[in-house]
């Protein structure tokens, strides 16, 4: 039962990711919806008001024409207000005032303030203010939300890296069975092509497992009988029976998937710029308006009515409409731009940050390197040509799907080689393949092979630790050897010379051995290069150097990259990567080209510019109209009423959203 219930909660984590995704879509709807029916209720409210018939040039009224602007007024108060009232009692209650306390603030005081003036006290209605207001924020909420949509994924995702059943074995017989009813100590069986479902240790049979996505190895791992084996991780051509050693909660992909979770729970928290500009305001629109009101009533002669008018004009106008629209015009804009640039932007708040970026992480395979095996050396030892000798591989290795054979075959196409016909292909695991070309036995056999035969390798073969070697016989004979390694990207070196210009410090951290991490990071250059190292670590890692005071960005495209994206100051996945990579990642470069990265920096640096500059013209009018709305030249005959009032929020509103489009021109290179 308890690996039952591990099992359920391992599921749980994909169910909750779902629902946060599907509450974030059903958040955008909702918004939507609401700034629809406010709109076409707030057209007759806007109708009554005769500031606006003043503006209009038009006029009417009839008999009770108040209390049905109070009435709709009201309702558009409740039904459109709803999401900032809430808002409101959500930030006090988790630490302090923002965007909904202010926006919640400047409503209730509007529509409070407005229908006591319909039954009765003396003073001026704000509905047309309150109505506009709502509607103007819904509306950029609405614009915000549907821009950043994308809510993570990623512990679905790495959910479903594992099956749903596995092969078990009871003596003689083999049944499948849910992964739920996995035991210590049960033995199962993983046929050619699939996935591990469990932790465990090989008891019979050997293979190369793909571990890459989970451990960052970016060369299949020859296993055999006593090792272990981790669930997730994809089988190749050789079928293997395995004892379960852990599942559910002990797994290791659920150890990732708890990271992950935790980290993401952790960078949750952070403030956006808009929001810290709201919680200011709001804390002013309540200290200047308590003030303009005890002055205005125990200070002079205007009396209560007049403080408490004065006093309402200071709050609802320290609420600026465009401030509902400074940011998320950018963002809606900017996150346009940079998909059309190969950048997707899933947190908005980590792409402003962009601009602080003080180190790099990256991993290796799959973002400074290609992933892939590709060709470095040819050498022939006898009077074959090296292009013969690569037709002749070619031609014996077509029908393997090793990654090595793919290597291979991969750079005989590159080079319009012809392969002659090959027969009877064979292969043996750890050793080896072999076929007959024209009448002749060929192998293509690794060092292992070599030295078991008792034949000495060539001198040369094996200069360069980071390179995997495989020697090619002819009837037994060596007739040459062909080196392969993951190929380095070729944008990677002006990526990283480009970010070092930067004063950025760029390391990188990978599962694979010291040899191949010491002869990427010499040639690119890196600051630093960490090998051997396991999901945790790479988490460890980002934290130790936030702990130095590092704003770190973490670049990959692996499940064991996963807790690290989540954990680090910026996410970055490249978009060749695992899915789960993306989810986890706060941007996405779909080009996976490191050279993105450099683009990606200087566009945040633009996009941050922009917002800065919205957020000065949203709440700069400020320092003019909250002195002039409470009244301090009000005896030299001086005093903001509301139809100035609306022309500087109108103002305002249109220079914000012209300053956003001119995004486009900055970015346009």
């Amino acid at each position: 039962m308890d690996h039952h219930k591990h099992s359920e909660n391992h599921h749980n984590h994909s169910n909750h990711s779902g629902g946060h995704h599907d509450h974030h879509a059903h958040m955008i709807e909702d918004f939507k919806k609401r700034f629809y029916i406010n709109t076409a209720f707030s057209i007759p409210v806007l109708a009554f008001s005769e500031m606006i018939q003043g503006f209009l040039g038009f006029s009417f009224s009839f008999p009770g024409i108040g209390y049905v602007a109070a009435a709709l007024a009201t309702f558009i108060f409740i039904y459109g207000g709803w999401p900032f009232l809430k808002g409101l009692k959500d930030e006090l209650s988790e630490g302090g005032p923002g965007m909904m306390t202010l926006i919640a603030i400047a409503i209730t005081v509007a529509w409070a303030y407005s229908s006591a003036v319909v039954l009765g006290l003396d003073g001026k209605v704000f509905y047309w203010e309150l109505v506009t207001l709502i509607d103007i924020m819904l509306l950029g909420h609405w614009l915000e939300m549907r821009s950043i949509m994308g809510a993570s994924k990623a512990l679905e995702k790495l959910a479903e890296l594992m099956p749903s059943e596995a092969h078990k074995v009871d003596g003689d017989d083999i049944h499948d069975v849910k992964i739920s009813e996995l035991k210590k100590g049960d033995i199962i069986l993983i046929k050619p092509g699939e996935k591990v479902p469990a932790d465990g240790k090989i008891v019979e049979g050997d293979s190369d497992l793909n571990e890459s996505a989970l451990t960052g190895e970016s060369k299949p791992v020859e296993k055999t009988k006593g090792d272990e084996v981790i669930g997730g991780a994809i089988n190749g051509d050789g079928s293997i029976k395995v004892e379960v050693k852990s599942s559910g909660e002990d797994s290791y992909l659920n150890k990732v998937i708890k990271l992950v979770e935790e980290a993401q729970q952790t960078k949750s928290k952070t403030q956006n710029l808009a929001n810290k500009a709201a919680g200011w305001l709001a804390y002013i629109a309540i200290g200047v308006g308590l003030i303009t009101f005890i002055a205005w009533a125990f200070f002079s002669s205007q009396g209560m009515d007049f403080a408490l008018e004065r006093m309402v004009t200071v709050m609802i106008i320290t609420c600026p409409h465009a401030l509902g629209l400074a940011v998320p015009l950018v963002v809606a804009i900017s996150t346009a731009l940079s998909a059309k640039n190969g950048l997707l932007i899933r947190n908005r708040t980590a792409f402003e940050n962009s601009r602080k970026i003080s180190a790099i992480v990256f991993d290796k395979t799959g973002t400074l390197t290609e992933g892939n095996f590709g060709v470095n050396r040819i050498e022939s030892l006898d009077d074959s040509s090296v292009d013969q000798l690569l037709a002749l591989a070619g031609a014996v290795e077509q029908s393997s799907e090793h990654p090595i054979a793919r290597g291979i075959v991969n750079e005989a196409k590159k080079r319009d080689l012809k392969f002659p016909s090959a027969s009877d292909f064979s292969s043996t695991k750890g050793k080896g393949v072999s076929a007959k070309v024209d009448g002749s036995q060929y192998q293509i056999v690794s060092p292992g092979y070599l030295k078991e035969e008792g034949i000495d390798p060539p001198e040369g073969a094996n200069t360069d630790k980071a390179e995997t070697v495989v020697f090619i016989l002819k009837e037994g004979k060596l007739i040459g050897f062909i080196a392969l390694s993951d190929q380095i990207r070729g944008e990677s070196k002006d990526a990283i010379s480009t970010l070092k210009d930067k004063g950025i410090k760029v390391l990188m951290a990978t599962g694979d051995n010291e040899q191949t991490a010491k002869a990427v990071a010499d040639e690119l250059k890196l600051d630093g290069y960490y090998s051997h190292v396991l999901p945790h670590e790479k988490s460890e890692l980002i934290e130790k150097l936030q702990g130095e005071g590092e704003f770190v960005a973490m670049t990959g495209d692996g499940v064991n990259d996963a807790p690290a994206l989540a954990k680090a100051d910026i996410g970055i996945a490249v978009g060749s990567g695992t899915d789960v990579a993306a989810e986890t990642a706060d941007i996405i470069l779909t080009e996976s080209s490191p050279s993105d990265i450099a683009n990606l920096i200087l566009f945040g640096r633009a996009t941050y510019k922009k917002m800065v500059q919205n957020l000065v013209w949203a709440t700069g009018y400020n320092v003019v109209a909250i002195p002039l709305a409470a009244g301090v030249l009000f005896y030299q005959g001086i005093m903001i009423n509301p139809a100035i009032g609306a022309a500087l929020m109108s103002l305002s509103t249109i220079v914000c959203a012209a300053n956003a489009q001119l995004l486009r021109l900055n970015l346009k290179n």
